[in-house]
Parts: structure tokens; C-alpha cells; sequence
């Protein structure tokens, strides 16, 4: 018997229903989105559609390869940034 939470299009699955319904079980992950399977009434695993597990792990551009590789700064921009006060910090005596 899956439990479904009413706010939620995600099941949770106790294992042994899971196994014995592993088609529906399926089906539901890629039409309805995450389904969760408990042992022993704990969260266990959740069970997502390919096309969702893809989109979680692809790979993202790092902050720095996206300014390095992204277009041109306004001029306007790259000033703001050159003129912007150097201080070096204080002397601290040790």
C-alpha cells in the first residue's frame, strides 16, 4: 500500500510493496515524478525517472570557466572594477 502525501505527487513505497508492484512503481516515477521506498517504515531510497536523474547530475560550468568563457563585460563595468580602492590592508606588530 503506497502512501501518498496529498501536497505531493511523490509516493512513499513501504519495500515490500515496492517489489511486488515494481511496474507501477516505475511507471509512476516517470509520469508522477520521485517515489520513495521505506524498510521498516525509514526513508530508504528514492526511485526517479532516467530523464530526471540526468538532468541531477549533469555536469554544471564552474562560476570562473562562466566569466572566463561568457561574453564581453561592459566597459563601463571592467572601470568600476580597475578603480576600485587597493588597500592592502594594516600593519599588525607581532
Amino acid at each position: 500500500m503506497t502512501v501518498q502525501d496529498p501536497n505531493s505527487s511523490q509516493a512513499t513505497w513501504p519495500l515490500q510493496d515496492a517489489k511486488a508492484r515494481f511496474s507501477e512503481l516505475v511507471r509512476r516515477a516517470r509520469e508522477q515524478g520521485p517515489q520513495h521506498v521505506s524498510v521498516r517504515g525509514e526513508p530508504a531510497v528514492v526511485v526517479v525517472s532516467a530523464e530526471e536523474f540526468a538532468r541531477m547530475t549533469a555536469t554544471r560550468q564552474s562560476i570562473v570557466d562562466h566569466i572566463l568563457t561568457g561574453g564581453r563585460w561592459p566597459d563601463d563595468v571592467v572601470d568600476a572594477i580597475n578603480e576600485r580602492p587597493h588597500d592592502l590592508g594594516r600593519d599588525i606588530e607581532m
